[in-house]
């Protein structure tokens, strides 16, 4: 086997096994503090540190990977999430809102620390792919992350209903743990690691285009977590009368569907067999189109349609037409830059990522607490309509990879 697709296999492995935690954390949160009382707000408040050392995270990630390599960036956040796990295991009488915020927060550090020396990894891995290719083998890893993401959501409330919260935690650290050594073992040492010692200071990116892609990033995951990421699961738990395992089932099954299109995303636009790949009005396009579904939802909920044709038929097209669009920025951001800079760019693309959810994931609980899920859905339709004029001064045709 090739030696790049081995560590790019390696690395999606441990991506994945990652992001199956993430997932199953995230679940185990929302439905056991709501379970234990906490308001809509207050489980959001929850994720606050969470996504905010996300921010923090990409951007001395970044840094980091081009002087130290990325693969040492990965373990540590792996590590760090082991960590998170088993600090969140302690008894119910230790738990309080600052502790639980301070585990999230290392599990967001954690997280972020994973996707970006993941992502930008692909770069060093396949360098001499043509756009589509290097499109096809970022959608796959994109699309499986996501799909293991959903597999998370269900493994988080099933072990949350068999197991319980605490020993659901301990399973899950000894998972993460054993993929850690196993990645540990497999891959090189320097991956990612930059030929020359970037500073601190070029940790903000100076190409326009990066600029621009990361402003519309921001507002379109804050589009979705506004509504995604509290308001839904305590909706169909609260308004809809579901059980954990049922919505855990229903949220995984939606985010691996979400997936599958990521990665297939190079198909559905048929770039798959040609040297060419998106570009920023391929963005443009898809950012328009997905404005469409929150607002009909919305206005179906306004007039009393049945809330759950409403809520399972709108997240179904909602969830293609996302995936298609966070396929395309995510290749973007990879394509339109240079290998020797690619973790730096990737760094500050998923700062901003993480600003959005981040941003979203506050409001997502504050809009339901005031306005419901049809408050949700009008916010992240105005995100999504913003992400897509910012997607307007995007690059519509091939950049130089020197940025």
């Amino acid at each position: 086997m090739d030696k790049g697709l081995k560590n790019y296999l390696v690395v999606t492995g441990g991506y994945c096994a990652f992001t199956l935690t993430d997932g199953a954390i995230r679940m185990l949160v929302v439905l056991y503090f709501h379970m234990q009382g906490y308001s809509p707000l207050e489980v959001a408040m929850l994720f606050l540190f969470y996504e905010f050392f996300g921010i923090v995270t990409n951007l001395v990630g970044g840094w980091l990977g081009a002087r130290v390599g990325l693969n040492l960036v990965m373990h540590a956040g792996m590590l760090l999430q082991v960590t998170a796990l088993t600090l969140l295991a302690v008894p119910d009488m230790w738990m309080s809102i600052p502790y639980v915020m301070f585990v999230q927060a290392l599990s967001g550090i954690a997280k972020d620390m994973n996707k970006m020396s993941a992502k930008a990894s692909i770069k060093t891995f396949l360098p001499d792919q043509s756009d589509s290719g290097l499109f096809k083998w970022i959608a796959i890893i994109t699309g499986s992350k996501n799909a293991v993401k959903g597999t998370g959501f269900f493994v988080g409330a099933l072990l949350l209903e068999v197991l319980g919260f605490q020993a659901a935690l301990f399973t899950l650290a000894v998972f993460l743990l054993s993929a850690l050594l196993t990645t540990f073992m497999l891959l090189p040492g320097n991956i990612g690691k930059s030929k020359s010692k970037p500073k601190f200071v070029h940790i903000f990116s100076t190409s326009a285009a990066i600029n621009y892609l990361s402003a519309a990033r921001l507002f379109l995951f804050g589009a979705r977590d506004v509504w995604f990421v509290v308001g839904l699961p305590v909706f169909l738990y609260s308004v809809l009368g579901w059980s954990f395992t049922q919505v855990g089932s229903f949220l995984a099954l939606w985010v691996i569907g979400y997936g599958i299109v990521q990665a297939s995303a190079p198909r559905l636009l048929r770039y798959s067999h040609h040297g060419a790949g998106p570009d920023g009005g391929t963005a443009q396009l898809w950012g328009f189109i997905l404005v469409v579904p929150p607002m009909f939802m919305a206005i179906a909920l306004m007039q009393e349609m049945p809330s759950d044709v409403v809520v399972i038929t709108g997240l179904m097209v909602f969830g293609v037409v996302f995936a298609i669009n966070s396929a395309v920025h995510s290749y973007l951001v990879v394509a339109w830059s240079a290998q020797d800079n690619v973790s730096m760019n990737v760094g500050f693309y998923y700062m901003a990522n993480a600003v959005g959810r981040l941003t979203g994931t506050v409001l997502s609980g504050w809009v339901y607490q005031s306005h419901g899920l049809i408050g949700c859905l009008w916010w992240s339709a105005a995100f999504i309509l913003i992400a897509a004029l910012i997607s307007i001064r995007l690059p519509s045709k091939k950049i130089p990879r020197t940025v």
